[in-house]
């Protein structure tokens, strides 16, 4: 399993897909799965039982998971999507932009 450069909390944009060009911050991270649910895209609607939790039941909306290679991290300077990099700073490791060469 390869190490992810997205991490939960990232403002993604989507390369690839139905959703390519929307934007939104990544929710949760799916390691095994290599996937990420990211707020705001690739929203399903599901139909749910009423429940203790859900009294009135009925169709409700939530973000499905997104596969990482169809994800490209926001540069933080020019708001386009950039590759991710990582360097040692101060005897840190720490992800940097490559587009603007800024630590993430």
């Amino acid at each position: 399993m390869a190490k992810l450069k997205i991490k939960s909390g990232d403002t993604v944009v989507v390369t690839s897909g139905e959703h390519k060009g929307s934007e939104g911050k990544v929710l949760r991270v799916i390691l095994e799965k290599n996937k990420a649910i990211v707020e705001g895209v690739n929203t399903v609607k599901k139909h749910e039982k009423p429940s203790a939790a859900n009294p009135q039941g009925g169709i409700t909306e939530k973000e499905a998971p997104i596969h990482i290679s169809n994800l490209s991290l926001v540069d933080p300077k020019s708001g386009e999507a950039t590759r991710v990099g990582y360097r040692m700073e101060d005897g840190k490791k720490v992800r940097f932009s490559k587009k603007s060469n800024q630590v993430l």
